[in-house]
């Protein structure tokens, strides 16, 4: 029997686990599939790629930093970042203590083609936004939102588009799919004996 592992576009405003006792949204209200965890965490207040799988080796890959896994978000940040706040991006920013570890960061020219978000960003008439694309290799807390904070410029809205080589593709807030082993081999599964 395989071990089933997908990828699903988790919506804004839904918990990234399968219970909650104040009964906000969750993974359950989407995905019943048995046996599948969340390979890592997406805040309530982010949008975009999980994985969920019932493989626990793939799971510890995904999420720990030493496999240095990149991760892609799509970032709405208030005002427009300069060249000095990307490359303080770019090389790492200090948070709670610690740098965070060299990033790829581009501003991007256009807005990307995204679903609406069912609760509008916040919006301010003399504050402009932008857009940047953000790959990092780590995962600590709110890390994206911490950093883009540090330098000024605080996360409106952030949506998570690939984890290693699995990219959220076509799926639409709520849908998932199964993920293939040609999927999960560059993410470190070992191939199934047949």
């Amino acid at each position: 029997m395989s071990v089933r592992t997908i990828a699903f576009n988790k919506p804004y405003g839904v918990l990234p686990c399968f219970t909650d006792p104040a009964g906000r949204p969750t993974l359950a209200d989407y995905v019943d599939i048995p046996d599948v965890y969340a390979a890592g965490r997406l805040d309530q207040d982010s949008e975009g790629l999980m994985i969920l799988t019932a493989d626990g080796a793939l799971a510890h890959r995904i999420t720990d930093p030493q496999h240095k896994l990149p991760k892609v978000y799509l970032v709405q940040v208030e005002r427009v970042p300069n060249e000095r706040a990307i490359a303080q991006l770019s090389h790492g920013v200090v948070l709670g203590g610690k740098r965070t570890k060299p990033a790829t960061v581009r501003l991007l020219v256009e807005e990307p083609s995204l679903p609406e978000r069912p609760v509008p960003i916040r919006f301010r008439r003399h504050v402009p936004t932008a857009w940047l694309e953000i790959t990092i290799h780590e995962g600590m807390n709110r890390q994206v939102r911490r950093m883009t904070a540090a330098v000024g410029h605080p996360t409106l809205r952030l949506v998570r588009i690939a984890i290693g080589a699995v990219r959220l593709g076509e799926l639409k807030p709520g849908e998932w799919r199964d993920l293939r082993e040609d999927d999960l081999t560059p993410l470190g599964r070992r191939p199934r004996a047949s």
